[in-house]
């Protein structure tokens, strides 16, 4: 490995160093082979991958840490938080000279812990490693992990589960969280850390004019462009709190997480989240508000009562970029998945048009865009109550087609519609086998989901096509991890 270490450059006050604590009866779960080899694993690494996805073997070029921050949790402020179950156990850098961060997850307790145990089970862990590996393969910026490890140590939470740990990769680790920590608990540190937030991931921003503006800017429109693209997919987080969205708008933190099957915008996938503050239509709305969050600890850094009222415009100004980044990429996503030309300007109106179906009728949202691909409009339309509905929409989508070049057109859209999501049913299967020591459905899925807009055959279920029978209890997913 190159390293590259970073984050203990800063203010120590900012993080705890301390070394993980593995688990009892460490055994392989499984290794990301082509994941290492892009971030420059020797083979001697790759040996010993069991033992470094165990907190068995760390680093003497990085002692492991663990990062300090705050947030808020479901709107409310939670005061600080921070890795309560994870370590940062290296920076280093990948085949394109990008820094990586290396993080352990369930790698024991830490000062920031609260009442948790600094552990994670097989089950969460298992479903965030499927997860990243399946936004990556997307094309949606998103956390990876090189490989997990299970054990043969217990584990309480509903009831006792296999211990397990996880070694995640990202391109940062730096939270909103990070800024509302360092607001309410250390000020003084706020101008310096902003500065290597800067340096480290928006280094063309200190060439602007106004290089913390730039830097907000940017912030704001990749969190905009992922929002978008998880819609697109029909993902939904689940738990978008403050402290789980980064400064590089790359996907963190995967805990009950689900993908649309039948399309229901309100859809709860977290059911430890009441009051459905964030189902899938939420997003990016609730993205907006994180983003003020963030925005409000900035002002802090002009100390001039005058200044201070002219930077809040100005940020102000720069969440204005929310909206139309967002809108703008949903927009062509769309098109793109319908088989539409952006630039007509009746493409958005048919597109919304589908989904209302898609709602209306309880279709699945990934199939859905697959028939229509597949021009099975008779099999869609067998399946609508309301015929004369997609009658409509079928003669408005194919009049904008009509003199249109739809050989590029489809093209594109086999380029946006995925033949295979990770659906809850999926990961629960492998879980289950998982915990009888079976890592075979792992595998299985990891292959089908690193190819997902190509159809495989030989490789894939029927279950991996459809949503469980509407007489069969979905998945339950809650933050407990």
């Amino acid at each position: 490995m190159q390293f590259n270490p970073r984050y203990p450059s800063l203010n120590p006050k900012l993080y705890h160093h301390q070394m993980p604590v593995p688990l009892k009866g460490a055994k392989a779960g499984h290794f990301n082979a082509a994941l290492a080899d892009e971030l420059q694993w020797s083979e001697q690494d790759k040996a010993q991958w069991v033992e470094i996805c165990s907190g068995q073997k760390t680093f003497a070029e990085f002692p492991p840490l663990a990062m300090v921050y705050a947030g808020h949790q479901f709107g409310q402020w939670a005061g600080q938080l921070g890795d309560g179950r994870g370590l940062l156990i290296a920076q280093i850098l990948d085949k394109s000279q990008q820094t990586i961060d290396l993080h352990l997850k369930g790698a024991g307790s830490t000062p920031y812990s609260r009442m948790g145990d600094g552990r994670a089970v097989l089950r969460s862990v298992i479903r965030e490693y499927l997860a990243g590996h399946a936004l990556n393969a997307l094309g949606i910026a998103s956390s990876n992990a090189v490989g997990f490890t299970s054990s043969t140590q217990g584990i309480q939470r509903e009831k006792m589960e296999p211990g397990a740990m996880m070694l995640r990769t990202s391109d940062c680790h730096i939270r909103f969280g990070h800024f509302e920590w360092l607001n309410q608990y250390q000020p003084d540190l706020l101008e310096e850390f902003v500065q290597k937030c800067m340096e480290w991931h928006y280094p063309e921003c200190l060439q602007a004019e106004q290089p913390i503006l730039a830097f907000a800017t940017q912030v704001i429109q990749r969190t905009a462009v992922m929002i978008a693209k998880w819609q697109l997919v029909g993902f939904a987080h689940g738990v978008m709190n403050t402290d789980n969205l980064n400064i590089t708008g790359s996907t963190l933190d995967f805990g009950p997480y689900g993908f649309m099957e039948r399309f229901r915008p309100n859809w709860m996938n977290n059911h430890s989240d009441y009051q459905g503050r964030y189902t899938y239509q939420q997003q990016p709305s609730i993205g907006h508000w994180n983003l003020w969050m963030w925005l409000n600890n900035l002002i802090q850094l002009k100390k001039d009562p005058a200044e201070k009222e002219q930077f809040k415009e100005d940020l102000e100004k720069c969440l204005e970029h929310f909206e139309t980044t967002f809108l703008e990429h949903y927009t062509l996503g769309l098109c793109q998945k319908m088989g539409l030309p952006s630039f007509h300007k009746d493409s958005f109106d048919c597109g919304m048009m589908f989904l209302r179906i898609l709602q209306t009728e309880q279709l699945d949202y990934t199939e859905g865009f697959i028939r229509l691909q597949n021009k099975q409009y008779e099999s869609i339309k067998d399946d609508c109550l309301d015929r004369r509905q997609f009658e409509s929409f079928l003669a408005q989508y194919e009049n904008i087609r009509a003199n249109q070049d739809t050989d590029e057109l489809d093209a594109e859209m086999a380029k946006a519609n995925p033949q295979y999501i990770l659906r809850n049913h999926m990961a629960q299967k492998a879980i289950e086998l998982a915990e009888r020591d079976d890592f075979s459905e792992v595998e299985r899925l990891f292959k089908l989901l690193s190819q997902p807009y190509i159809k495989q055959p030989d490789l894939e279920q029927p279950e991996d096509l459809a949503p469980l029978p509407s007489d069969v209890p979905e998945v339950m997913v809650s933050c407990s991890s």
